[in-house]
């Protein structure tokens, strides 16, 4: 797409503005090169705009581009069967202390080779693309080896390559404890993880380090030594904290200054303070919770009443979160935990750029990337609302249709 103006559009800047949405009615966007020049009501358009190529998009709205800034996107199989055996009464630890669970999709991640992966991967990145997704956050994890975590973000890399779409890398090397590694956690954060975070980061292939602080993965200790090396290297940390037990796992990584903590479920009054204070991003992640069908939803009125900025993601995986509609999720997130359709679109923009990092996307605003969406709706709350319907119209990349 060449340079153009975007004309007769209702616009969800997501913008702080004091009016919900950051809503902008008969609005423009301008674009040139790969960046927002100017957005607002068509007529306060500055003058210099009359040169712009216009584009009518009749009264369509517009939002920032998606982000899912939670996935497992890249893995080897599939976890079907674990999900009879959920509907059986077996629990995610019972499937995990069987051997099952994460286990089981490093065992058929181990085994796939690079381009296995990605074919696989494609399929579903291309859904998310679908919907309007421009950023796609995808974590290692399902190696649990030097070679095979490596080899996972190899493929994450090649995913941004291969695709429209810019991808974010998190090194999830302490997801679980080996089989080799039984009994040992200790020994695989120091002999294993560790190395191999060094390595990952020495080739470029990370942009943040993850870990599951859990009974059934790593205690926060364990985290906590992995989280040094990483602040040692300038990496920025997250963790999946509190989603079966409460371990204290999110207070402890916004000591760290971590950018997010997600799933939450069990998170205390000290957990929110803490994150609040450190500027952390709560993750929510309702596919989780719909799929292990839980019962304690996170703490949201806690974390409104504190500030916490919110996001929701996937958690696209194949054993507890097999979505890959980010739509989806924020229904999920009102109906399931009561957020509001203003809070999920926020937590899949801007709340979601910034469990990235991201400065420069999640808002409509002059001088950010412009990757937007345009939908076949009239109101944002419409995109929370509906239930298996995809309205987009067009997606804007880098400003590319």
């Amino acid at each position: 797409m060449s340079d153009v103006l975007l004309t007769n559009a209702t616009l969800a800047t997501m913008a702080p503005s004091g009016t919900p949405y950051g809503l902008v009615e008969d609005g423009g966007v301008a674009i040139r090169g790969e960046r927002i020049a100017w957005r607002g009501r068509m007529t306060e358009r500055p003058a210099e705009l009359e040169s712009l190529q216009s584009r009518d998009l009749g009264g369509r709205l517009v939002t920032p581009a998606l982000i899912d800034c939670h996935t497992h996107i890249v893995h080897g199989g599939d976890r079907a069967g674990e999900f009879a055996m959920r509907l059986e009464g077996a629990s995610y630890e019972d499937i995990a202390r069987a051997g099952g669970g994460i286990l089981s999709t490093v065992a058929a991640t181990r085994a796939a080779d690079e381009d296995s992966l990605l074919e696989q991967a494609l399929a579903r990145v291309d859904t998310l693309l679908g919907e309007g997704v421009a950023t796609i956050e995808i974590k290692s994890g399902y190696g649990l080896d030097p070679e095979s975590e490596l080899k996972m973000l190899r493929v994450a890399r090649r995913i941004g390559a291969e695709r429209p779409v810019r991808v974010q890398t998190s090194f999830l090397g302490a997801h679980a404890v080996p089989p080799e590694y039984e009994g040992r956690a200790d020994a695989y954060i120091d002999t294993v993880c560790i190395p191999t975070l060094e390595a990952a980061h020495k080739t470029g292939l990370i942009d943040a380090v993850d870990g599951f602080c859990e009974g059934i993965a790593f205690t926060p200790e364990q985290i906590a030594r992995l989280f040094e090396a990483a602040c040692a290297l300038g990496v920025p940390v997250k963790l999946h904290a509190e989603q079966l037990s409460n371990l204290g796992g999110a207070a402890m990584a916004a000591r760290f200054g971590a950018v997010s903590a997600d799933h939450l479920e069990y998170l205390d009054e000290a957990g929110v303070t803490a994150m609040a204070e450190a500027g952390t991003v709560a993750v929510m992640l309702p596919g989780a919770f719909y799929t292990l069908r839980e019962t304690q939803a996170p703490p949201i009125e806690a974390l409104r009443a504190h500030a916490v900025p919110m996001a929701v993601a996937t958690d696209c995986n194949p054993g507890s979160s097999p979505l890959t509609s980010l739509l989806t999720a924020m229904n999920m997130a009102c109906t399931l935990f009561r957020m509001t359709p203003e809070e999920a679109l926020a937590g899949a923009t801007r709340n979601a750029a910034r469990a990235l990092g991201l400065s420069d996307t999640g808002t409509i605003e002059a001088g950010k990337r412009a990757d937007l969406a345009i939908w076949n709706v009239r109101h944002p709350a419409e995109l929370s609302y509906r239930i298996g319907f995809n309205p987009l119209h067009a997606r804007i990349f880098g400003g590319a249709a």
